[in-house]
């Protein structure tokens, strides 16, 4: 495709400046976005007949009939707007990570008197010190469930100025030493989260003779009751230490990048190292991917992820050479404020490093290349058992959750590609129904699903995170989690707003049966459906997920109406008392647990908390 006189126009006239380029198609469509240190120097090289391109920059530039540039600062500006624009527009030329969670971090505030640990997705600049981050969930959980049985720190929400009347059962149970009452003194305390900090940093040799040192003390004192403590919290951190310490020499922060190739798909991990602790790891899956660089895909996971709110480790190792590593470097180093360490190691304990994050990409690659051919064989027995013109790509998933007829829910999630597209998940809250109705329940939010997707709105959409249906992509296949009840009140919910078409199947177990069973529109009898085959995995996994979001939005529904309910129900406290109650003691327990005086201060008076006492013991 040769360039138009308006695009031949553009390219004669480019910066010579540091900026960001999109290239787009002929329906104005983003593309490929990409940044240069003089943008006319490589936005023309696109266009140059002598060019030797790769396939797949070939297909680009022939698909290019306009660009736009904006210009820069710097490099370094550059390399960042670029980071911000990929992630907002995915253009389908670049290599984008199909990510978008906020990584949880550990959050340990030292400036406070009585500093208390707790889990972030952002890290500030507060003067706290933050850990992470740990992915997958269970890495942090099991983290956080170490350090409260070992570490005795406080996890209320209190103020703690050691004048409280009573402690809570954390210190009956020995996870706290109720410094609220003033039993536990601020330096002892910090000696406890000094300790945490050991812990948390990796520096586990000091810790641990730190503690057999205390220990042999307490001992020598004969405070065996002590000395037996501080034997239980060594043993428990060797433990744990044990699970997590991985062979290497240094105690660095570090997180390591390792490729594998399987075909034309490309797997990429990333392990968090810190301290010496494998903390979690994070794994990114390209199915197509064989005419991108190893270079490409490394300096592109870089740019994204980190991109994010999180905390770039002190090192960070990666597989292959980077042209702008000095560049990634200085923005990495700005974005922590201490200096960061991008290098790619050809030997010694940081490349067996680098090879162990290899080894974990490829065993990821082939786990999901052998999902996705199950997928397909999934895709191809519905589309069989259906009578589909084509294997379903998009399929969502509804539930319906409530409480003998209360505080009714509904959940939409979507399996698409392979996985389940989480961004497009969907939660409602029932508003057409009065009592027990899983019928009518069912057929309000299909209507409204698909009436607001059609452009004919039916009551208010209550999306996840706010979101409307509008811009959500039409299904291949509609799953309803129940029979054939279930199953006729979705169909008028799609005959309602002139969306019958779409190919729907209600999936449920009949009573006493083992069997799961398909329930189709116009077809009195199921079809039973065999245990092990990959199409009843799939529509399992998907009603599973539906069952599970509608169980989660109704219990936190539930929770809201019963800590209000009881609130409410207290002379003295409006609307406005209680969620400030709420917001300064975290929960209907730290509330009840709270001593007089800080009720008062509170904002409460004597009445008052003697009703707020009465309500909530009953």
């Amino acid at each position: 495709m040769h360039p138009t006189t308006a695009l031949q126009s553009k390219l004669a006239h480019l910066p010579d400046q540091p900026g960001v380029y999109l290239f787009k198609n002929e329906q104005r469509d983003i593309i490929y976005i990409g940044k240069a240190a003089v943008l006319a120097d490589r936005v023309r090289s696109y266009f140059q007949k002598s060019a030797d391109h790769s396939p797949k920059t070939s297909l680009l530039v022939s698909q290019v009939a306009d660009l736009e540039t904006m210009v820069t600062r710097s490099e370094l500006e550059a390399l960042i707007l670029e980071s911000n624009l990929v992630k907002r527009h995915k253009p389908r030329f670049n290599v984008v990570l199909r990510d978008d969670k906020q990584y949880p971090y550990v959050r340990l505030p030292i400036k406070d008197d009585f500093p208390r640990l707790s889990i972030v997705r952002r890290v500030q600049k507060d003067g706290a010190l933050y850990y992470g981050p740990y992915t997958p969930a269970n890495a942090l959980r099991e983290t956080l469930k170490v350090l409260k049985q070992v570490f005795p720190l406080a996890t209320c929400t209190i103020d703690i100025d050691g004048t409280a009347e009573r402690a809570c059962i954390e210190f009956e149970i020995k996870r706290c030493m109720a410094p609220c009452t003033g039993n536990q003194s601020k330096a002892d305390y910090h000696e406890i989260v000094r300790q945490v900090r050991h812990f948390l940093e990796g520096r586990d040799r000091e810790l641990l003779d730190d503690l057999r040192m205390r220990m042999e003390a307490a001992a020598d004192r004969e405070e065996f009751e002590e000395a037996a403590r501080l034997r239980d919290r060594l043993f428990k951190i060797e433990r744990m230490l044990e699970k997590q310490r991985i062979t290497q020499t240094s105690a660095a922060d570090q997180d390591v990048i390792g490729l594998s190739r399987q075909g034309a798909a490309v797997d990429l991990q990333i392990l968090f190292v810190r301290g010496g602790l494998l903390i979690g790891r994070k794994d990114f899956f390209w199915p197509q991917s064989a005419d991108a660089s190893d270079e490409e895909l490394v300096r592109s996971a870089i740019e994204q992820f980190y991109n994010k709110d999180g905390q770039p480790p002190r090192e960070l190792l990666i597989p292959t050479d980077l042209e702008d590593a000095m560049l990634i470097q200085q923005w990495l180093s700005e974005k922590r404020g201490e200096s960061v360490r991008v290098c790619s190691p050809e030997r010694g304990a940081k490349h067996q490093l680098v090879l162990l994050a290899e080894e974990n990409a490829a065993a990821a690659a082939a786990d999901h290349l052998r999902d996705e051919a199950l997928d397909r064989q999934a895709g191809e027995e519905l589309k069989r058992m259906l009578r589909l013109d084509q294997p379903p790509r998009r399929i969502e998933g509804f539930d319906i959750s409530n409480t003998m007829g209360h505080q009714s829910v509904a959940s939409m999630v979507v399996w698409e590609d392979g996985q389940m597209k989480k961004a497009d998940y969907r939660r409602f809250k029932i508003h057409t129904v009065v009592g027990a109705n899983d019928f009518a329940s069912m057929k309000e939010v299909v209507t409204r699903r698909y009436g607001e997707a059609g452009g004919e709105p039916f009551g208010e959409a209550q999306g996840r995170l706010g979101r409307t249906m509008e811009n959500l992509a039409q299904p291949d296949l509609i799953l309803i989690d129940g029979g054939l009840g279930q199953l006729g009140a979705a169909l008028e919910g799609l005959r309602a707003v002139g969306r019958e078409h779409i190919p729907i199947l209600g999936l449920a177990k009949a009573r006493g049966d083992k069997e799961e069973r398909v329930f189709l529109a116009g077809r009195k009898n199921p079809i039973p459906l065999k245990p092990q085959t990959p199409s009843t995995h799939l529509l399992q996994r998907i009603r599973d997920e539906a069952h599970r979001f509608a169980i989660t939005f109704h219990r936190k529904l539930r929770g809201k109406a019963l800590v209000s309910s009881k609130l409410d129900h207290i002379i003295g406290i409006g609307e406005i008392r209680r969620d400030q109650l709420l917001k300064r003691f975290g929960s209907l327990e730290q509330l009840a647990s709270a001593s007089d005086d800080a009720l008062r201060e509170a904002g409460l008076n004597r009445e008052t908390v003697v009703n707020l006492r009465k309500t909530l013991a009953s």
